[in-house]
C-alpha cells in the first residue's frame, strides 16, 4: 500500500472552454505541449499494490489485468521492429488471455520516457483514452466500410497493452481505478487536438492503397492514418492556448473527482509483465443506458467492466535515484465471435 496525489479535471473550470478550433464550447487538450482549456484538482488517495493478487483482477472484472509475459522485443527503439515483431507478440498475448477473439487490429502505440528530450512523458491526469464515439470512429477509420459495419454489430473493445521498458517502473508508476468504483457522472468528454495535417485523411482511399494493404498483411493499421507516436518536442515560443494550427482528431474522457475511487498498481512492475487496460467495451450495459452516457449502445451485459481510468503518479516510496520510467502502450481494437 502506498499513497499518491492524483490530478483530476476540475468540473468548475470547463463551463466555458475558449479557443476550440471548431468554435464550440467543449473542453480540449493538446497532445504535444500540455495546453488545455481546463484546470485540474489534486487529491490524495491510497493506492493498493496488487502484486501477488493478480488473479483477483481481470479486464471484465475490474477493467484491468496484469500478466507475466516476457517479450522478445527489449529495446523498443526501432519503429518498424515494434510494428512487425512486438505487435505480433501483443496479439498473441491477447488471444491467450481473452477467449473468443475473432480479430485484432492494432492502430497505434506510444512510447513514454521520463526524459526532458522525450516528446511523450508519463501522463499525470486521471483519464480514459477513448469515449464510445471515439471507439466506433476508430473501427471505421482502420477497417474497410463493409467489414466495419459488420464488426460493429458484435462485441468489440479497445484495450491498451502497457509494459515497462528496460527496467522496473518504480518511477512514476501506472495506477488504475477499478471501474466498479466509478460513476457515469465522473466522465467528461475532451477533444484531443493534433497539429493540422498537411494531407487530409480518407478512409476509402487509404483502405485500398498499397501501404494500407501492407499494413493489414502485417497485422496493424496504416500508419498514415494516425498521428500518435509521431510527436515532436513543442515549439517553446508558442502560446499553450493558441489552437490556430490544431484540429480535433480524437475524443477522450477526463475524470472528475470522486471520493469513492479505488486505485491499484503493481509495485516495481517489470518489463516481463504486461497490463491490459480496457478503454471501451460494447458488451457493458452501462453504455446502453442513454440517460447516463448518452451513447445508446444496445446489447449490454450487467457486471461487465466498461472502462478503466488510469494515470501515472508519483509514489513517495520510490527510491532516490530510480531510473526514469520508460513504457510502451499498444492500442488494440479487439473483436469477438
Amino acid at each position: 500500500m502506498t499513497t499518491g496525489v492524483f490530478k483530476y479535471i476540475d468540473p468548475a473550470s470547463y463551463i466555458t472552454s475558449k479557443n476550440h478550433p471548431s468554435g464550440i464550447n467543449k473542453p480540449w487538450g493538446k497532445v504535444d505541449d500540455g495546453g488545455d482549456s481546463y484546470m485540474t484538482k489534486e487529491l490524495t488517495y491510497s493506492v493498493h499494490n496488487i502484486r501477488g493478487e493478480e488473479d483477483q483482477y481481470g479486464p471484465d472484472v475490474s477493467g484491468f489485468g496484469v500478466y507475466h509475459s516476457p517479450a522478445q522485443e527489449k529495446s523498443f527503439t526501432d519503429d518498424a521492429t515494434i510494428r512487425k515483431g512486438y505487435y505480433a507478440e501483443v496479439k498473441a498475448l491477447l488471444r491467450e488471455k481473452l477467449p473468443g477473439i475473432k480479430k485484432i487490429v492494432i492502430f497505434d502505440h506510444t512510447i513514454r520516457r521520463r526524459d526532458k528530450d522525450s516528446p511523450r512523458q508519463p501522463v499525470q491526469l486521471v483519464h480514459v483514452d477513448q469515449t464510445p464515439n471515439a471507439a466506433a470512429v476508430r473501427v471505421h477509420r482502420h477497417l474497410p466500410a463493409d467489414e466495419a459495419e459488420e464488426l460493429l454489430k458484435g462485441r468489440y473493445q479497445i484495450i491498451n497493452v502497457w509494459r515497462p521498458i528496460g527496467h522496473p517502473a518504480s518511477d512514476f508508476p501506472l495506477a488504475v481505478v477499478d471501474w466498479r468504483t466509478t460513476s457515469p457522472k465522473d466522465l467528461i468528454k475532451i477533444d484531443l487536438l493534433y497539429p493540422k495535417r498537411t494531407t487530409s485523411f480518407s478512409s476509402s482511399s487509404s483502405s485500398s492503397s498499397p501501404s494500407a494493404q501492407s499494413s493489414k498483411d502485417s497485422g496493424y493499421s496504416s500508419d498514415d492514418n494516425d498521428d500518435r507516436g509521431k510527436e515532436k518536442l513543442p515549439d517553446s515560443s508558442a502560446a499553450q492556448d493558441d489552437t490556430s494550427n490544431y484540429e480535433a482528431r480524437g475524443e477522450t474522457y477526463a475524470v472528475a473527482p470522486n471520493s469513492g475511487h479505488k486505485f491499484f498498481y503493481v509495485k516495481d512492475m517489470t518489463p516481463d509483465e504486461a497490463m491490459f487496460i480496457k478503454c471501451f467495451d460494447s458488451r457493458s450495459d452501462r453504455f446502453s443506458k442513454g440517460d447516463e452516457y448518452g451513447e445508446g449502445i444496445t446489447g449490454g451485459v450487467a457486471g461487465v467492466a466498461d472502462l478503466t481510468p488510469h494515470t501515472a503518479f508519483e509514489d513517495p516510496n520510490t527510491p532516490a535515484g530510480a531510473k526514469g520510467r520508460q513504457s510502451i502502450e499498444v492500442r488494440c481494437l479487439v473483436f469477438y465471435d
